[in-house]
């Protein structure tokens, strides 16, 4: 393999490139290198069923207008529900909800019991607790492949004081390791 076909780590081991069609499992892995923060996603369905799925596909896009993404994967049961409602919630998780973050990350069950939140105006739950939560009227939803994504034009928004966020990387849950500089 030339120079081009094959990099070296920090341990002198060789990367082969591959191609992320023929490698999912690869792919995978790779974006697990990306350390991304961890958020619970709720809606209100129309019939009245409160939504809720952990989400780290969360991203802002414009601040002039206030726009933010995050992206389900079309074979979630809520998927119908978070496009008929019309909006939905982001609520970034503190480092101490972690257990908050894996309930919200199963399919079925009752998610909601016991589970502190507050209505808005749209009815998506906000979460109480977490570091922001922002609250958003859906604008588009764009075919993602294996997923839907969904732009949202936030409408309202809380940060909290304080705190550190619950971090994802190479497949675990984090933390920082240290305080922001500044």
């Amino acid at each position: 393999m030339n120079d081009q076909a094959q990099k070296r780590s920090e341990d002198g081991a060789p990367h082969a490139h591959r191609h992320a069609q023929d490698d999912p499992q690869a792919f995978r892995i790779a974006l697990g290198c990306f350390a991304t923060g961890i958020t619970i996603v709720t809606a209100v369905a129309p019939s009245g069923e409160l939504l809720g799925v952990t989400a780290n596909s969360f991203n802002s896009v414009s601040l002039d207008p206030p726009l933010v993404l995050f992206s389900l994967h079309r074979a979630a049961y809520s998927l119908g529900a978070f496009t008929d409602g019309g909006h939905f919630a982001v609520n970034i998780l503190d480092e101490g909800q972690r257990e908050l973050s894996m309930r919200f990350a199963k399919a079925l069950g009752d998610k909601w019991s016991g589970v502190d939140y507050e209505l808005w105006e749209t009815g998506a739950p906000i979460l109480k607790g977490c570091l922001a939560s922002f609250e958003c009227r859906t604008r588009a939803l764009y075919d993602g492949g294996d997923h839907v994504i969904f732009l949202g034009e936030v409408l309202r928004l809380r940060t909290g004081e304080g705190g550190r966020p619950l971090l994802y990387f190479r497949g675990r849950y984090r933390g920082l390791d240290e305080e922001p500089a500044g």
